[in-house]
């Protein structure tokens, strides 16, 4: 069973589409992932820790509490695959890639020809630089069965 972190950014349904191709061709992955639910993600510390006046503590809380799922599932994962979107600046999805290259966890990066120049240090860490999730899937397919 290879276990893969799926990081990155949240809005759009790549993730899905990475489990939906690898469960079609019964690839043995277990995939985990950050809260997806944007509110339950930037709400979670002050929903459970209580009420903050100043949006930097809240966010701080917010941000102390998925970095305990985050480190889990890195720290646990065999693959981290981390996808960088058109539309938002995923800080998150770097510091992610930095941490799992700090672990020496295999890296696959997803993004388009314009995140090229901005992503070349993360890119230099990871193992592959894919385009698409379909390029992720058969890399997913190789490892685990040496076929292409």
């Amino acid at each position: 069973m290879l276990k893969v972190y799926l990081s990155g950014e949240i809005h759009t349904d790549w993730r899905e589409e990475i489990i939906n191709l690898c469960e079609e061709d019964k690839l043995a992955v277990e995939f985990s992932s950050p809260v997806t639910d944007h509110d339950s993600s930037d709400n979670c510390g002050v929903e459970i820790l209580g009420s903050e006046e100043n949006n930097f503590w809240k966010d701080n809380k917010g941000a102390k509490i998925n970095s305990i799922r985050t480190k889990k599932a890195i720290e646990s994962c065999d693959v981290v695959i981390v996808k960088f979107g058109e539309k938002y600046k995923q800080w998150n999805a770097a510091f992610d890639a930095g941490y799992a290259s700090a672990l020496k966890k295999s890296i696959i990066v997803i993004h388009g020809e314009e995140h090229q120049h901005p992503l070349k240090e993360v890119d230099a860490a990871a193992v592959a630089v894919a385009n698409n999730q379909e390029q992720v899937f058969k890399i997913l397919k190789y490892i685990l069965s040496g076929k292409l």
